[in-house]
């Protein structure tokens, strides 16, 4: 049975009971306005119901490897939503309703008319009835150039990837994203393009297995890729455009991509660069548990590491609940998978980066900014006014002027937008997540790093709360993104600071009376070996972290190579101590303590341990 197709949820006896109606509710408080006006005016509507009751996720932090984090995920989910959409699916089912239903947040998509929505609505089982309208992708803000001749292909690597410094620190060394899986979800993808079929996972070099490598979440339509297919097709140019960006190289001369060592795998969101909430949902269901052509058989283990989404969702064009993706987006998260979204182009203005993906808490969201470092003007600003959280976005900067990528039927073109900045960071996770084993599986620690890591960019325009002077700001957050391979136990003797931006990091082994101090001038890693500081298992050693409190949540460290005993914690600016013991624990958060903090206060920190066996 195609993927495309309906199909409903087996039913267990006695599941078939009709659950208590709300008395006394209005029911159209639960109905998006939008439902009621189409409805209304249509006769009929696309909607999602969304079924009260979650399932428990929190275990998954535990689970020590993605591929347990990601199945726990899956099996949670789908446990809870065939339990609790048993009822509902029997009702559409007796109807003859069209419908779909969805695991990943609780949902059913269906197409059906005023009478019943409000049937759906008085349920004590229904939590709120959202649209589903058909939203157009926000299109780059200047395309050009749809092919370049061999004789004009640049030679060297874009500028928009020298510029993050992927090469020098990671190419060099060997690192291109060997094992990391890039998802995409776009307008779909020339997979045959030379710049990015060797990266794609259903291709062996001599023939294509499309099987848990791509999936097509359009099932009317499709423009000329037609609806339901059963091989990447781009019916635009955009998602090959953002593909090559991740992975790109045609190994002759196009070296287009930051990952070029990674693999891809892609699912179509959009119609002709239309997509809906229903399509971006089942794109993101697919990508935690790839299924084969037919919809079946679902693999968590063909998860990606990393997806990019280089799309909005916007509610002046009918997303008109902003949350109605942020579920989706957080059970992602806890499947060990990275999600980057694009920030938008609706800019320069404060407070326009309203559209989801890009404004939630679990997503890492990305400003456009020319390799000048000059923030670009269309790039939407923060502070995320839309949900009244008056969060901080967005949460880096990447190149996004004038990218040159791949585009369907082999050529080349240049192309502007946060669609062309959010494929850098992208891949720009996988390179340190193939680099960098400690950072897996993927968890918030990754974004935190690439965060902590950027360098800091300071605006003349304050948005927000957050002074454009300052880092992190509403207009670049925490800065360009910067390649930088985080320090892993198995590598050297050094350590990752969280939520401070330190100034130096002083390192003394005890036990051969070494000592040197390491200027980091804004870096987040160190590495006490490589500024002369001998080790070998079992020394003693003693680390003295200085710098500023940066305003973000946790405020500590994480070590390599080194297990620690104690942590000191002092707030030199209030004169405040805290004590950790830490027994082996490689992280800490000194505000678990209690160590108070604000943006800037100096902060000490005083680590003492023994080094590991290599």
């Amino acid at each position: 049975m195609r993927s495309g197709r309906l199909f409903a949820i087996v039913l267990l006896a006695g599941v078939l009971a009709q659950p208590p109606l709300v008395a006394g509710t209005n029911w159209e408080t639960k109905v998006d306005p939008w439902v009621l006006r189409t409805t209304g005016s249509e006769g009929e509507a696309q909607f999602l119901v969304r079924l009260v009751g979650e399932a428990d996720l929190s275990a998954a932090a535990l689970r020590p490897s993605k591929l347990e984090k990601t199945r726990y995920v899956f099996e949670s989910l789908r446990r809870k939503a065939r339990q609790v959409q048993a009822p509902v699916l029997a009702v559409l089912r007796a109807r003859g309703v069209e419908h779909r239903a969805f695991w990943i947040a609780n949902v059913i998509w269906v197409r059906g008319d005023i009478g019943l929505v409000e049937e759906l609505a008085l349920r004590a089982d229904v939590a709120e009835v959202e649209g589903n309208p058909r939203v157009r992708l926000e299109r780059p803000v200047l395309f050009e150039g749809l092919a370049v001749d061999a004789a004009t292909a640049a030679a060297a690597v874009e500028p928009g990837i020298a510029h993050t410094g992927a090469v020098d620190e990671f190419w060099s060394h060997g690192y291109r994203g060997q094992t990391i899986v890039i998802g995409g979800q776009d307008t779909g993808y020339d997979w045959e393009h030379p710049a990015i079929r060797g990266a794609y996972r259903g291709w062996d070099g001599q023939a294509a297995d499309h099987n848990y490598n791509w999936h097509d979440a359009i099932h009317s339509g499709g423009g000329r890729c037609g609806a339901d297919t059963v091989a990447p097709c781009d019916d635009g140019s955009h998602g090959t455009h953002t593909m090559g960006t991740m992975v790109g190289d045609d190994g002759d001369g196009n070296r287009i991509g930051m990952a070029p060592g990674a693999q891809w795998i892609g699912c179509r969101n959009m119609d002709q660069g239309v997509g809906t909430p229903a399509t971006y949902t089942e794109c993101f269901e697919w990508f935690l548990a790839p299924t084969d052509l037919e919809g079946r058989n679902p693999d968590p283990a063909r998860a990606p590491d990393v997806i990019n989404n280089s799309w909005v969702c916007p509610p002046t064009e009918g997303c008109t609940r902003p949350n109605v993706l942020r579920k989706v987006v957080r059970n992602m998260r806890a499947a060990g998978i990275v999600v980057v979204a694009a920030a938008g182009n609706r800019g320069p203005e404060c407070g326009t980066l309203a559209y989801s993906p890009a404004i939630y808490d679990k997503t890492l969201s990305v400003a456009a900014i020319s390799t000048g470092d000059t923030i670009a003007g269309f790039s939407s600003r923060g502070p995320v006014l839309v949900d009244g959280s008056g969060r901080p976005k967005p949460d880096v900067a990447a190149p996004g002027l004038g990218v040159r990528s791949s585009v369907p039927g082999g050529g080349y073109a240049s192309s502007t937008g946060t669609s062309m900045a959010a494929p850098h960071v992208t891949g720009l996770v996988a390179l340190t997540l193939s680099a960098a084993t400690c950072m897996r599986p993927a968890d918030d620690r990754i974004e935190e790093f690439v965060k902590g890591s950027a360098r800091p960019l300071s605006a003349s325009q304050t948005c927000g709360d957050l002074p454009g002077s300052q880092s992190p700001n509403n207009t670049f957050g925490w800065g360009a993104v910067r390649a930088l391979r985080p320090l892993c136990r198995d590598e050297s003797v050094g350590g990752l600071a969280s939520g401070v931006e330190p100034e130096k990091v002083v390192c003394r082994n005890r036990t051969q009376r070494v000592r040197k101090t390491v200027r980091l001038n804004g870096q987040v890693a160190w590495d006490c070996e490589a500024a002369g500081v001998p080790a070998a298992a079992g020394d003693r050693v003693r680390l003295i972290l200085t710098g500023k409190a940066d305003g973000s949540r946790a405020l500590g460290a994480s070590l390599s190579r080194i297990e620690p005993t104690k942590a000191v914690c002092r707030n030199l600016t209030t004169g405040k101590k805290k004590r950790y013991k830490l027994e082996g624990t490689v992280s800490w958060d000194c505000q678990d303590k209690g160590l108070a903090v604000t943006v800037s206060d100096e902060i000490k920190q005083i680590i003492v341990g023994r080094v590991r066996a290599d």
